[in-house]
């Protein structure tokens, strides 16, 4: 299994952060990798919620469902992939100080053939992380208010 946590502030209130990462149809604007995102269900966003996603992972493209499980407006989501690579992700929001930490943590679980590729999957998730959440601090800290 591969498991990854990262960690930054956002000098932005939790309020905005989370309406903005919540809605996984922004991630193809801060994660490198992922070039669509469309939700392909209705209704409020939540628990049962799901997004269709096109990554690039290792000069693969790879096509996966990601649904929401956990949804807690302004603390925390988790979403389960499928795929070749099934696993989960989750964000964890909590207010401080200097505006908002975001907490990033996916498990893999690589399959079949996949399983041979763990390690330099592991290696790519570990750099996207360290290079994505700095793109989303960017982003949302240059964005106005609405």
């Amino acid at each position: 299994m591969i498991k990854e946590e990262r960690s930054i502030i956002v000098r932005r209130p939790i309020e905005e952060v989370f309406a903005y990462v919540g809605d996984l149809r922004h991630s193809a604007e801060w994660q490198a990798g992922l070039s669509e995102v469309r939700r392909v269900t209705e209704g409020p966003l939540g628990i049962g919620t799901r997004f269709a996603v096109v990554r690039k992972l290792l000069g693969r493209r790879l096509e996966l469902i990601s649904e929401f499980v956990r949804y807690e407006p302004n603390t925390r989501f988790t979403f389960r992939f499928s795929g070749s690579m099934p696993g989960e992700g989750s964000y964890f929001l909590e207010s401080t100080p200097d505006g908002t930490r975001v907490t990033s943590r996916v498990e893999m679980r690589p399959r079949g053939f996949s399983r041979l590729a763990e390690p330099l999957v592991a290696t790519s998730l570990r750099r996207q992380m360290a290079a994505n959440l700095p793109v989303l601090k960017e982003l949302l800290e240059r964005r106005v208010a609405t």
